[in-house]
């Protein structure tokens, strides 16, 4: 059931089947992509699907490309057998910003996305324009509490995910109000995530360490933090900075005062308005033919509307 709809609503909902891939849905809103098109690609949180993001879309520019998706596993896409590693979604999101043309791409993640964003940035520089992590961890092992949760509530886990420990999951990435009925619908969403895909992707916070890699981010980077949040510690934040800086990248924060690890659905609007902000202050791209699609038919062969 769905409890929470923003007006104006501009996206259509759409499921492309990768390269040796999974068929992946995504919410997809405003023109094609293109040279002089802002292509935006979002990245949801651990057990979330592409209506994390949802809150924000209407306050996005109309001439911009945004795709916010669900990930492997997650809400309407495919699930695959075991590889849920933070590598493994970097790569969906790479080819995905390949087939439709949208590279390099301004790529935005939120807590897990955030870290399969900065992940992608290391991996597929020349795809990235600019990286905005929000809520996005350094590290995940060295995390008593997040390690312990893991160990014996999610790997734990039978056949089927208890609404109350969807719940409240989703109750603590907040800290302030959000939209009437937002939460429960992102329960509903993050319940569409079946638990094996829960434990297999929990476990794959823990076994693809990048932390030691962040200094090769090269796209400027923005930070968006809560003061509240629950999940992130500031440390992890100021190290994310100073290791992109010291690699000779341009990193900066924002902080969201009394808000959660969820800002961007407390504050969507001033999340977006930071967006804004942060792909006005970037250089104009400089598009290569290998990283668009070789042609429109080959991105819109693989694609199906709802």
């Amino acid at each position: 059931m769905s409890h929470h709809a923003p007006a104006a609503s501009r996206h259509r909902i759409a499921h492309l089947l990768l390269p040796f891939g999974p068929r992946l849905e995504f919410a997809e809103q405003g023109p094609p992509p293109g040279p002089g098109i802002t292509s935006v690609l979002m990245l949801h949180g651990i057990t979330d699907t592409w209506r994390s993001f949802e809150p924000v879309l209407p306050h996005l520019p109309t001439d911009w490309h945004v795709v916010s998706l669900s990930q492997r596993g997650h809400g309407g896409s495919d699930q695959s057998p075991h590889e849920y590693r933070t590598r493994d979604f970097a790569a969906d999101a790479a080819t995905f910003l390949q087939v439709r043309g949208m590279a390099p791409a301004i790529v935005v993640g939120h807590s897990m996305g955030a870290a399969n964003a900065m992940r992608l940035a290391i991996d597929r520089p020349e795809l990235v324009r600019g990286l905005v992590a929000a809520g996005g961890f350094a590290s995940f092992g060295d995390k008593p509490q997040l390690v312990e949760f893991i160990r014996t509530t999610i790997a734990t886990l039978g056949d089927a995910v208890p609404r109350d420990l969807a719940d409240g999951f989703q109750h603590e990435t907040v800290s302030g109000t959000t939209a009437p009925g937002l939460i429960e619908t992102m329960v509903d969403e993050c319940l569409r995530t079946p638990a094996k895909v829960w434990r297999l992707a929990f476990a794959g916070l823990l076994e693809d360490d990048f932390s030691a890699l962040i200094g090769r981010i090269a796209a400027p980077t923005l930070l968006p933090w809560g003061n509240q949040d629950s999940f992130v510690p500031e440390s992890d934040q100021w190290h994310i900075v100073r290791a992109i800086r010291a690699g000779g990248g341009q990193a900066e924060r924002t902080v969201y005062e009394g808000t959660g690890h969820a800002l961007h659905w407390e504050r969507p609007e001033r999340f977006a308005r930071d967006l804004v902000r942060f792909v006005a202050g970037l250089p104009v791209p400089q598009r290569h033919p290998h990283q668009a699609a070789s042609t429109a038919e080959a991105r819109s062969a693989c694609v199906t509307h709802s």
